[in-house]
């Protein structure tokens, strides 16, 4: 399959680092010398390449140095996109904090958990798309209220860029395996984010990006019991979003 292959994320992000360190740009075949033209100024072929993993697990995955120039690099591979998780307490206190209101907060907590309650305490839990059939009214009036500029800019920190508790941004982000990958800078995420605004989903959304409990465990075992209370969010169609501002750039 184009950009992807059976290796585990942290595989994936060990071969670019393997791919790179070490190496002199003129070393490099045209689709990574393209990539450090792009992310990099002032390179030239002589020059040499550090690359290494990051350790702290940010958001970005791996670091590349030249000439003390430090770009820090997201890799994504496969199919629905996880970016970013977080505990459903601090995801609730943001949406509080940017003046979200009383209303949406209590339903997206009965949209996470759907189970009737607020809290997670309730017996009978029903399905996503279950839940949604049942309430849609009330999901399409959270993504009016969440799907707003200035809180979409703070999403793309958030979610995709920085985190919960760095001020370090990424400075681009891959996508796909060191045999075939596509790439997109910070700034271009966040454009692509905006643009998209008004886009429609069944589900929870910012934009592009899809919000929704970790896991649901419907079949209540023990061992997925405080995935319930954690928030997922998901870039399903990164390749497609990525592909489409790059051919509209062009």
């Amino acid at each position: 399959m184009a950009f992807n292959k059976e290796i585990s994320g942290y595989r994936n992000e060990m071969e670019f680092v393997k791919h790179l360190n070490n190496k002199y740009v003129y070393q490099l075949d045209p689709m990574f010398s393209g990539f450090i033209y792009d992310i990099f100024s002032n390179v030239s072929v002589k020059d040499r390449i550090i690359a290494k993993l990051d350790e702290n697990k940010k958001k970005y995955d791996i670091i590349i140095v030249i000439k003390n120039n430090v770009k820090r690099i997201s890799i994504k591979k496969g199919i629905k996109n996880s970016v970013h998780v977080e505990a459903i307490s601090e995801f609730i206190h943001f949406l509080i904090e940017n003046n979200i209101s009383r209303d949406s907060v209590v339903e997206y907590l009965k949209y996470n958990y759907a189970d009737g309650t607020t809290n997670g305490s309730g017996d009978i839990r029903i399905s996503g798309e279950e839940y949604k059939k049942l309430n849609q009214d009330k999901i399409d009036t959270i993504n009016k209220e969440i799907n707003n500029e200035d809180l979409l800019n703070k999403i793309v920190d958030r979610f995709i860029l920085k985190g919960n508790y760095s001020d370090i941004r990424i400075d681009a982000l891959i996508y796909g395996v060191v045999e075939d990958f596509i790439w997109i800078k910070a700034e271009d995420i966040r454009k692509i984010i905006l643009s998209k605004i008004d886009v429609y989903s069944t589900g929870v959304h910012f934009s592009v990006l899809s919000c929704q409990p970790l896991n649901r465990c419907l079949n209540y075992n023990p061992q997925y019991q405080t995935k319930r209370f954690s928030i997922q969010i998901k870039w399903y169609n990164i390749f497609d979003d990525i592909i489409e501002y790059m051919n509209n750039n062009l």
